[in-house]
């Protein structure tokens, strides 16, 4: 049997599309959980593409136990990631503004500058521990100063996100036992910490106005009506996560997949026109969230099989981006590969509107380290370690050695 990397670096067990697998069925229901799991591509696309179907609003499934507290600040309000239209096209459209090409295209020098800053200040001797020198600093700063808050507490941000997505163990509907229940507290108090910072910044803003995403956000209206706190507040919660999460990920797996296909590391250097479709392929090949949740709003039909309303999904995007209908060898690395319609960004209306971001941040970061470094490799007897989190596939660490 061929030897893969997630049986290299020890990936997730339960995530079998890593060791060359397919599914058994492209639909199941999991009883241990209370959600259904999809590992197809056409399935996963069809359900991401009909949000009247298939609702983005998971919090009215999950049991109230497992959601923040009821009050001004519920994580759930103003999250465009949990909102449906007509409002969230709304949403969507407040801060479309901030990720126009221009303005991230006018974003490059200042990426650029960043990365150069972050890569001076790190340690000297031949090696680099990518993600605490790079790959997590970077999107962060970036992202925080688009909102407007001290890049300088991106250390405060890790913590709180760490909490998070600790846990190794799925989420079950239906089980409650000691374990989950500690799981979701440390989760919970994570997500509070860092909502709490950013209402003490909104509630500044709504006295001395900047120039600043979060101004715009305080100062936005809705049907002639300015977003609440809590809008406003959860609103820059999901830009600031999903503005770093996502590429710190992408940034560590594009340099371990040259390092574990290193036929692919020269041509890369030599030719970077290939910088681009290997971060494709990348985000394919290890897709950093490997899943997202949808709810039935009524009886469906999914790939060949009935759903009842009111289920929760799990569409497993990782899984369907090695569905051998739709790409050829789904376990090789081929940055030629041409079609590449991974699902790694989503479709439809949710559709990550900070990809451009992450696409540029990903391709001025390669360049910049391939310039700097002539070799990035992993360090015999110090592998890379991966999230824990089931449904994230990404480095957390990655010791390399540069010479």
């Amino acid at each position: 049997m061929t030897t893969t990397l997630a049986d290299t670096w020890g990936l997730h067990e339960s995530q079998f599309w890593l060791r060359g697998k397919q599914p058994e069925k492209q639909v199941e229901f999991a009883a241990e959980l209370g959600m259904w799991n999809v590992y197809g591509h056409p399935e996963t696309e069809e359900i991401l593409r009909d949000p009247a179907t298939f609702s983005s609003d998971t919090s009215r499934l999950v049991p109230k136990e497992m959601l923040p507290e009821a009050d001004e600040d519920a994580l759930a309000a103003g999250s465009i990631l949990q909102l449906d239209p007509p409002l969230h096209n709304k949403m969507r459209k407040l801060v479309s503004r901030a990720f126009t090409p221009k303005v991230v295209a006018d974003l490059e020098p200042r990426i650029a500058a960043i990365t150069r800053e972050l890569l001076d200040a790190a340690p000297a001797g031949g090696r680099l521990e990518l993600v605490a020198d790079l790959a997590y600093p970077l999107p962060v700063i970036v992202i925080a100063e688009l909102l407007g808050v001290p890049a300088s507490d991106r250390y405060l941000f890790k913590g709180w996100v760490d909490r998070m997505f600790e846990s190794a163990d799925q989420v079950s509907l239906v089980k409650q036992d000691e374990k989950q229940n500690e799981a979701i507290k440390k989760s919970l108090e994570g997500q509070k910490a860092l909502i709490e910072y950013l209402g003490g910044h909104v509630d500044e803003r709504r006295k001395q106005p900047r120039e600043d995403l979060l101004t715009k956000l305080v100062e936005a209206e809705l049907d002639g009506e300015r977003l609440s706190r809590a809008e406003v507040v959860n609103f820059a919660n999901i830009l600031l996560l999903a503005g770093h999460i996502t590429t710190t990920m992408l940034l560590g797996n594009v340099v371990l997949c040259l390092d574990t296909y290193p036929e692919w590391d020269e041509p890369a250097r030599a030719d970077r026109s290939l910088v681009p479709p290997v971060i494709e392929e990348s985000l394919r090949f290890l897709t950093p969230f490997a899943a997202v949740g949808r709810t039935t709003m009524r009886e469906a039909e999914v790939g060949g099989v009935t759903v009842p309303a009111d289920q929760m999904l799990l569409c497993w995007v990782a899984a369907a981006n090695r569905d051998e209908r739709v790409f050829a060898d789904p376990g090789k690395f081929d940055p030629l590969r041409d079609p590449n319609p991974h699902l790694a960004f989503g479709r439809g209306i949710h559709f990550c509107i900070g990809a451009p971001l992450a696409r540029l941040e990903g391709r001025v970061a390669l360049n910049i380290l391939f310039d700097r470094y002539p070799a990035l490799r992993t360090i015999p007897g110090e592998p890379p370690k991966f999230q824990v989190n089931p449904n994230m596939t990404g480095v957390r660490e990655l010791p390399l050695t540069t010479a």
